[in-house]
């Protein structure tokens, strides 16, 4: 059955056409999908997010969006932030947040103070959210090397400012030993035990990098004094780490070796015996946009690259190869706080690119974990909301001043995917090693698909997306599905593109207003929703089969879903 006219979908297609004359005509893709035909669960690896100002998370726009992320999961969703330990009074800064946690009196006694960490904490279990618990930063009475310790630093601005005394390994190892296992002890008596085992409790972040001042041997050091501390208060709790950014590289690739060695077969500090606990492992990925001729050019191989080097590493390791995976900030580059204003290669964050980019590159993070039969638990999306900050700056974030941008609604139509991830096939032109080995830089844009298959539903996501950001006629797409178990389903078209789910060309309609009035910020509210292409309607399935044909414009994500009785 095809669900729009032919005359209708020709005329569509012409008169689109028209509307990019240079452009070059885009090729009809045909997408095959076999319901019964599964590939794997539709582990929901989208369900994670991060930021690195945790102080965000308890005020208002902060609370609102983990309100949304909460409701559009099916499952609980984990957060992970930086900072959690940070020497200083809570007053929230960009790359900058405080807790507090730990201070000495003036005999140097450990002095803990859990305000600020429950504040935070309240929060996410409030909404049903699980923390990705990071032990970090270092508290300023213990740094090695505290002065100075809290930078002030802002966009445009050199990002060595920020390395500054958090950075660096503890003055005494047991006193920080003896902070985890207070932490740990103290969630217990607060949220529960039960709760606090699904936790993740992870060390540092990117200590490959200057956000470790220290060596490889000495977070080996302080890995094992964590990991003991956390395991003596719950033996339970799920700890893991070490958060490397770009195992595609050779240092951070050295790094995560050295670290999986050393948790197997080294000497642990605290213990004395072989080896130290992990329960999961954790590595970052970033895509590298650039500006070519004016254009923004995103690379999603290099995020992809990184992702296939991490899972290769960890498929190395016969004994480590059902610990879960979880990439811990998965993003199409590296400073979520950059805004395009200093830096332009960020331009995509409002509109549409960044949506099709975020529905593009996780099917391919499917695929790569398939290839390398690792354990995908998770990848976290780096991208949260800034609190009293210009409209549409183009932060990397989910909403701007508490609207919801595109790229949300593709977590709304992740929400939507269950059951078990199914064969899709036709004559797509990218296949998941062209796009992870040459990005999308051809011709033709990377049309395809990801679909599930549930108890009472099936879903199908459909992408058009090209690495350069530019105007292009809608793709010719027909997706064929088989293997209904119903006669009759209801179908719904959900659609994010320029006219649809879309909070960013809604202001822009209004003329871009930098303090929009009240009645706007309702209308903007609405714009940033997930939006229906038209009606649901009830199809009849024939043979178990049934088709439908569609434009979809270039950086369109569709997400076709069918349920039944």
């Amino acid at each position: 059955m095809t669900h729009k006219p032919a005359f209708i979908f020709f005329i569509f297609w012409f008169s689109s056409f028209l509307a990019f004359p240079q452009t070059t005509e885009p090729a009809a893709v045909s997408i095959k999908i076999d319901l019964q035909q599964p590939v794997a669960p539709m582990e929901p690896v989208w369900a994670w997010f991060g930021y690195d100002e945790p102080n965000y998370t308890y005020m208002q726009d902060g609370k609102k969006l983990l309100s949304e992320l909460a409701a559009l999961s099916p499952v609980p969703v984990y957060i992970r932030t930086h900072n959690l330990l940070t020497t200083g009074d809570g007053t929230p800064a960009l790359k900058w947040g405080s807790t507090n946690a730990y201070t000495e009196d003036a005999a140097g006694n450990p002095v803990y103070n859990w305000t600020i960490v429950d504040r935070i904490m309240d929060t996410y279990v409030e909404r049903g959210m699980r923390p990705m618990a990071q032990m970090g930063f270092m508290p300023e009475a213990l740094s090695i090397n505290p002065q100075p310790y809290q930078h002030t630093w802002q966009p445009g601005q050199s990002y060595e400012k920020i390395f500054t005394g958090w950075t660096y390994p503890p003055k005494d190892y047991q006193k920080w030993a003896d902070l985890i296992y207070a932490w740990v002890k103290h969630s217990i008596d607060r949220y529960g035990r039960n709760k606090v085992e699904t936790w993740y409790w992870e060390l540092w972040n990117e200590p490959n990098s200057k956000y470790w001042g220290g060596t490889v041997e000495e977070y080996c050091k302080l890995y094992d004094y964590s990991a003991d501390a956390v395991k003596r208060a719950l033996p339970t709790a799920k700890v893991g780490g070490p958060h490397v950014t770009g195992p595609a590289g050779k240092g951070a690739a050295t790094f995560l070796n050295y670290f999986l060695n050393h948790c197997l077969r080294g000497t642990n500090s605290v213990t004395g015996k072989l080896g130290t606990p992990l329960d999961f492992i954790a590595f970052h990925a970033k895509g590298a946009p650039k500006v070519v001729n004016n254009m923004v050019r995103m690379n999603m191989g290099q995020q992809l690259r990184d992702i296939s080097g991490g899972f290769q590493i960890v498929a190395s390791y016969p004994e480590l190869k059902n610990l879960p995976v979880i990439i811990g900030e998965s993003d199409p580059e590296g400073c979520a706080a950059c805004g395009m204003q200093t830096n332009p290669e960020n331009a995509y964050r409002n509109g549409t690119m960044y949506s099709s980019y975020t529905a593009a590159s996780f099917a391919r993070k499917y695929a790569l974990a398939d290839y390398f039969k690792v354990n995908f638990k998770g990848a976290v999306s780096w991208s949260f909301e800034f609190e009293n900050q210009p409209w549409f700056y183009g932060f990397r974030d989910l909403a701007t001043n508490g609207v919801d941008k595109p790229v949300l609604n593709v977590f709304r139509m992740f929400g939507k995917m269950q059951g078990n991830r199914v064969q899709v096939s036709g004559d797509t032109t990218y296949s998941f090693r062209q796009v992870r080995d040459h990005s999308v830089r051809g011709p033709q844009p990377d049309v395809n698909a990801l679909a599930t298959s549930g108890k009472n539903s099936a879903t199908v996501m459909v992408w058009n997306y090209h690495d350069d950001d530019l105007p292009a006629p809608p793709s010719p797409v027909t997706i064929s599905i088989k293997s209904f178990p119903s006669k009759q389903v209801t179908f719904t078209h959900y659609r994010i593109d320029q006219e649809h789910s879309n909070s960013y060309e809604a202001w822009k309609k209004m003329g871009s207003p930098s303090q929009p009035t009240p009645a706007q910020i309702k209308e903007l509210e609405k714009a940033g929703q997930l939006q229906t292409l038209q009606k649901p309607e009830l199809v009849k399935i024939m043979n178990g089969q049934t088709q439908v044909t569609m434009l979809l414009p270039r950086q369109g994500v569709s997400l076709l879903l069918y349920t039944w009785k």
